[in-house]
């Protein structure tokens, strides 16, 4: 048997059988962009050149429009759930320090329920379902997380894979989140909470915590080599956009950080002062008990906005930056806010936010 190209139609092949018979097939690029035979069928059956070209259209036309032109033939060949996400998780794995948390999201939440599912069995009311089961279990921006989730990882194989199909968590609406956190600690609070932590290392973490803004894990990753004492910077990961940004060592700080540093060897953590990162789960637990008892007695567990957690303390930071007539761009320079409207939540604690103003206005 021989093939050969059409010389009329691209894509379209001419196979010469042993018994005189023409075999015609086509070449097409499926839904995640591979290469794709298919036999049309024999001349003794009826199948002719022109028609072997309208097949291979049809077949270009619905993947176009996500639709599998092999549905009816290729069930056992299932473009999964599962196969995307192994694409997504795969090639994110070095640049993505958050991958594993969000791989195990995937294997908790999502795989269970959709990823043996054919990709294009996947619908919109699927989804709305999905997002629905979790309303009574799991708070909004859980489960909005969830979903952001599914969204990016179809997206992924749509936009580097080729994938040939309507995302079906378009069109499916978020729930509305009322999580942000209103509270910070006034001057005489973060007084009373630095006398509470008799732990050096809880001490530490709050202190780097309250001047520079960083998130838990941003402070837990803070080594010896990343503090320039000369100039006072402290360099600072964020990783949940995995770069790095600048803090600042203030006077307070200097003193102390002169007698603990030559302690330490380069790559030595701060907060722990070992060469392995502090355990986020222990600063969180025994950080939880003394804030609990501080600040949120009576509070209800659910009342996110008043309720004062770790997080609190960078809240706190930006909070009397604000209050003290920093910038807003400033703010949102030593936040690291990719967002400008991240850091405009603090602008009305600002001097110039007209509060001043009010006070006696009809005096």
């Amino acid at each position: 048997m021989s093939r050969m190209k059409s010389k009329k139609y691209q894509g379209v092949y001419l196979n010469k059988l042993a018994n005189g018979d023409i075999s015609y097939s086509i070449v097409y690029k499926d839904e995640l962009n591979k290469t794709k035979r298919f036999t049309v069928g024999k001349k003794s059956q009826g199948i002719t050149e022109v028609y072997a070209n309208h097949k291979r259209n049809e077949f270009i036309n619905k993947i176009h429009l996500g639709e599998d032109p092999l549905a009816h033939k290729k069930r056992r060949e299932k473009i999964t759930l599962d196969v995307l996400a192994e694409h997504y998780f795969t090639d994110k794995e070095y640049e993505n320090k958050s991958n594993r948390r969000s791989y195990q999201k995937y294997q908790l939440h999502i795989q269970p329920v959709f990823g043996n599912r054919h990709i294009f069995d996947i619908e919109k009311q699927d989804v709305l379902n999905f997002r629905n089961s979790f309303i009574k279990k799991k708070a909004p921006k859980t489960i909005n997380g969830i979903i952001q989730l599914l969204t990016a990882i179809i997206n992924y194989s749509i936009k580097t894979k080729g994938l040939k199909i309507v995302n079906p968590c378009v069109g499916v609406p978020r729930l509305k989140t009322n999580d942000k956190r209103e509270r910070f600690l006034t001057t005489k609070e973060i007084e009373t909470l630095m006398y509470e932590l008799e732990d050096e290392d809880l001490f530490l973490f709050a202190k780097l915590a309250l001047c520079t803004g960083g998130r838990l894990e941003t402070i837990l990753h803070i080594q010896k080599k990343d503090i320039d004492l000369d100039n006072r910077f402290i360099t600072l990961c964020d990783l949940k956009n995995d770069e790095t940004y600048t803090g600042f060592v203030p006077h307070d700080m200097v003193e102390y950080f002169k007698e603990y540093l030559p302690n330490l060897r380069k790559n030595d953590y701060i907060v722990g002062g070992y060469h392995k990162k502090y355990p986020t789960r222990t600063i969180s637990r025994h950080l939880k008990t003394i804030l609990d008892d501080l600040f949120n007695q009576g509070l209800d567990k659910k009342d996110s906005k008043n309720r004062v957690v770790i997080h609190t303390l960078r809240h706190t930071f930006a909070s009397h930056l604000a209050i003290n007539g920093t910038p807003i761009f400033t703010i949102q320079k030593l936040m690291n806010h990719k967002d400008i409207e991240q850091t405009m939540r603090y602008a009305k604690l600002a001097p110039e936010s007209g509060r001043d103003k009010v006070e006696g206005l009809y005096k």
